[in-house]
């Protein structure tokens, strides 16, 4: 076929681009320059035309054009309105919150991420935002939770560090029948797997620490929103509250997103790796991981879901902390170390780490249990992973034997 003007400009209308393309094609070539990295503007304020005439930039916490390239770039591949670029994870929370007023109540997961449970028990709790955290896995859960002041609905899917898997459709059905927002942190399945928007969500959070920027390099936090308006008010939250991200750190959160679903990719198939290992483990009890057939709405995940992610959790038959601390000090290639997402693996204990904050009562109700332990599965060989971890475990366990 000779591939007249008119042929190529039909063949290009006629092609769905991908994932893939989308994100690469979604980052704008620089036009002062042609530059194709986004150039880095680190500036403070803009030389203005007039007072009050400028070329859409005035002040950097306003606005920053490398910023701005991330969000309309999150915006894009979260297929949301708006986009917003803050200093952290729970800088976005925030953000997300203060939409709210004294007296609103906030239904949330309840195997939330502990920096959230701190923010909402700690901070807002005293202005009057009551927070009720329910199993949202079953949706009847979610309806019953709702009372009349009930404004926002909390959703993680899959959850730190259970990875409990809800259904956001129905769970937005009921959102919207009771005009109640809902927010879904995306941080775990990344918009290479899951986009909320699209399954009904009104917002969608990330730590862009994690998968987003992908490197264990940068600390930040997005704001996705499905409509303008709603965008509008996130925008006067982010330059009110004033934390914004930096120009560096956004052109690193670029920088990885580039190869986000090569990333994700690989992390999911190391992870189903890893996750069908320890299953055959003797001294490992549960395994949850969302791409096993025997994890909680496995459905669902394989419904709203790309891929089942890089992160793995289990705990021991023996629940005992002891013991967990020798596995998880004891490892070679899994760093011992908060966070995920990152190249290399990590191992944590959430009871003693992320989710510290968290009373023991309320950690065992929603399953973190004192020898859970949880894995951000890298991008090393999978055999090289798996013979680490049995190593780790069979020492932790002599060593354990012999002291006592």
């Amino acid at each position: 076929m000779v591939f007249t003007e008119l042929n190529v400009k039909q063949f290009n209308s006629n092609q769905k681009m991908k994932e893939t393309t989308k994100i690469l094609h979604s980052i704008p070539v620089d036009e002062l320059t042609g530059a194709i990295s986004t150039p880095i503007y680190q500036t403070s304020t803009f030389v203005q035309e007039a007072p009050g005439v400028n070329k859409g930039f005035d002040y950097a916490r306003s606005n920053n054009p490398t910023r701005k390239v991330l969000e309309d770039l999150i915006a894009t591949l979260e297929n949301g309105k708006k986009g917003y670029a803050f200093a952290s994870g729970l800088a976005a929370i925030d953000a997300v919150v203060k939409l709210l007023k004294s007296g609103d109540e906030i239904v949330a997961v309840d195997d939330i991420y502990g920096g959230a449970f701190r923010m909402f028990t700690h901070i807002y709790q005293k202005f009057g935002i009551h927070v009720t955290y329910v199993d949202t896995t079953d949706v009847i859960n979610v309806v019953n939770a709702i009372t009349s002041n009930t404004k926002l609905i909390w959703l993680e899917s899959p959850t730190n560090p259970t990875l409990k898997i809800s259904d956001i459709v129905e769970i937005s059905k009921v959102a919207k029948a009771n005009q109640i927002l809902l927010c879904v942190d995306n941080t775990f399945a990344s918009p290479a797997s899951q986009k909320p928007i699209d399954l009904g969500a009104d917002i969608v959070i990330h730590s862009a620490t994690k998968y987003l920027a992908g490197h264990s390099d940068i600390i930040a936090g997005l704001v996705v929103t499905a409509t303008e308006e709603l965008g509008e008010k996130i925008k006067f939250i982010q330059n009110a509250s004033g934390a914004i991200l930096g120009p560096f750190d956004s052109w690193l959160a670029i920088r990885g997103i580039e190869t986000l679903p090569l990333r994700v990719k690989q992390h999911s198939e190391n992870a189903q790796k890893i996750a069908a290992f320890l299953l055959t483990h003797d001294i490992v009890k549960n395994v949850y991981y969302p791409g096993l057939p025997t994890h909680k709405n496995h459905h669902i995940a394989k419904n709203q879901q790309k891929y089942f992610g890089g992160v793995v959790t289990f705990d021991l038959k023996i629940d005992n902390k002891e013991l967990a601390t020798l596995i998880v000090s004891n490892t070679k290639y899994f760093k011992l170390a908060e966070s995920l997402g990152g190249l290399k693996s990590l191992i944590c204990l959430p009871c003693e780490m992320t989710h510290k904050s968290i009373p023991s009562d309320i950690r065992y109700q929603s399953g973190i249990t004192d020898s859970l332990i949880r894995l951000s599965v890298g991008l090393e060989d999978p055999e090289d992973l798996i013979e680490d971890l049995l190593t780790a475990i069979n020492y932790s366990i002599s060593t354990l034997v012999k002291t006592n």
